[in-house]
């Protein structure tokens, strides 16, 4: 996407945030710009917004969560905002708002998959946070990080807990002994890729794979808790 349409995007985005007045665009337009058009082009990337995108996301959702559950403990509040602010949370939200249309890539990292490259994305969308405040102010990027991504974040408290380790726990209660991962990286490092397949006593119960070791370790647990549910009859654990 280019010229005209991206800007179209760009003052769809900012209606979101409650803005009426966009004026000039270029700050909004560089939190778009990846690294690797930068070095390819010229210019500034969306490096220093996305650093600052980060602190300005962290409060946003630090004073939301201090501000809506007066009796959680510190420990409960971390959970749900590291939930929040994770990269995979942050990337749906990004491509749910077409940002994987509007990411400036130079074009190996763009014919890599960058569009659909889940940190590229989160970082995308930490540079817009943070341009938004810049430009905007606070009330803008607190509309828009509140509205268009906390409200879709589950926050029920069984999903707070990531699937390795309620898999975990599942076994340890079961007397099934701890999981193992086998782990294999497969891809680029434009477009790295990773399978894993989660052990019980040598048995394989799943595999998953993602773009880390973690992602394919965290869906192969998910795939293992699917097979512990099918073969007991257990509820509330997929």
């Amino acid at each position: 996407m280019a010229g005209e349409a991206r800007r179209r995007r760009v003052r769809a985005w900012l209606r979101l945030a409650g803005v009426r007045t966009v004026g000039e665009l270029d700050r909004i337009e560089l939190a778009l710009r990846h690294g690797s058009f930068a070095r390819e082009r010229g210019g500034e990337s969306n490096e220093r917004l996305e650093f600052l995108g980060d602190s300005v996301l962290g409060f946003i959702v630090a004073t939301w969560l201090y501000e809506t559950f007066p009796t959680l403990t510190e420990g409960e509040l971390t959970l749900r905002k590291a939930r929040i602010v994770k990269d995979e949370a942050l990337a749906v939200t990004a491509a749910r708002l077409g940002f994987d249309d509007g990411i400036e890539l130079g074009v190996g990292m763009r014919n890599a998959g960058g569009t659909e490259n889940a940190s590229i994305l989160a970082n995308t969308f930490e540079a817009f946070v943070a341009a938004l405040y810049l430009q905007y102010g606070i009330e803008a990027a607190r509309k828009f990080v509140l509205e268009q991504h906390v409200a879709r974040v589950d926050l029920d408290p069984l999903a707070l807990v990531d699937p390795k380790t309620r898999l975990q726990q599942y076994t340890q209660a079961h007397a099934l002994g701890l999981p193992s991962y086998d782990d294999r990286g497969e891809g680029t490092p434009q477009r790295p890729a990773f399978t894993s397949t989660v052990c019980i006593d040598g048995r394989p119960l799943g595999s998953g794979s993602g773009t880390s070791k973690r992602a394919a370790q965290q869906a192969a647990a998910i795939a293992a808790l699917r097979t512990l549910e099918s073969a007991s009859g257990a509820q509330g654990i997929s």
